[in-house]
């Protein structure tokens, strides 16, 4: 690992970053990269007691980090891609008005592609990145950079394999089981669109919010639960 390389990532440490990752980005689109060659990943943990807190249902203190948990997630892209930028290289922080949608349910470059492509994990059957460290228990943003960052090599397939605990456990039943791998399409084995309406309906009823807000799946994973025990 070069010196910047080392200074990048306690950087993004020190802002908070759980996990981080490069990855290559060279087979992706020009456009949804920005020219950009490298992605860099970027997790941070769900705590604990907010996951323990939704192995049944939502919950408002769920709702509620789910907003504090994005900001701070484009906190540290933001200032990550600072960092960057103040060396020489160019960066760009995969947040607000750079997000680019397909629609409203689906990133051009969704953060999922990066981490996976950072060797920081893979898409699980509910199409969340699953990581050995917290499950699926980690939300990720990213920054896409020239700088000279060593890319890790990419996990192109699933590590899920017969485990079907959030197939069974998901309200809508949006999990096919399915195993993913790099060159599918999401509606290949998770059905974005009945997670995101039936949830909508749950957290309406459950917690009065008008917004698709479930997590379950993130609960029930396994190796979320070994993250719990830890």
């Amino acid at each position: 690992m070069s010196e910047f390389e080392k200074q990048l990532t306690a950087e993004l440490i020190r802002l908070g970053a759980d996990l981080t990752g490069f990855g290559d980005l060279t087979e992706l689109s020009p456009h949804v990269r920005y020219k950009l060659p490298i992605g860099i990943s970027i997790g941070v943990r769900v705590p604990r007691d907010i996951v323990r807190g939704i192995a049944e249902a939502p919950t408002l203190e769920y709702w509620d980090y789910y907003h504090s948990g994005q900001q701070n997630l484009a906190r540290i892209a933001d200032a990550g891609a600072e960092f960057i930028l103040a060396h020489g290289y160019k960066a760009v922080p995969m947040t607000g008005k750079n997000l680019q949608r397909v629609n409203k349910l689906r990133h051009a470059l969704p953060h999922k592609t990066v981490a996976t492509r950072a060797g920081l994990g893979w898409v699980g059957k509910c199409a969340m990145v699953a990581t050995n460290q917290f499950g699926t228990a980690v939300w990720f943003a990213s920054i896409l950079t020239n700088a000279p960052l060593t890319a890790a090599q990419p996990i192109n397939e699933s590590r899920c394999g017969a485990c079907m605990a959030c197939t069974r456990g998901c309200p809508a039943k949006a999990i096919s089981g399915r195993l993913w791998q790099a060159d599918m399409e999401r509606e290949e084995f998770f059905d974005a669109e009945k997670c995101a309406a039936v949830t909508r309906e749950r957290a309406k009823a459950l917690i009065g919010v008008d917004y698709p807000l479930c997590g379950k799946c993130i609960a029930v994973c396994p190796i979320t639960r070994r993250y719990l025990e830890a």
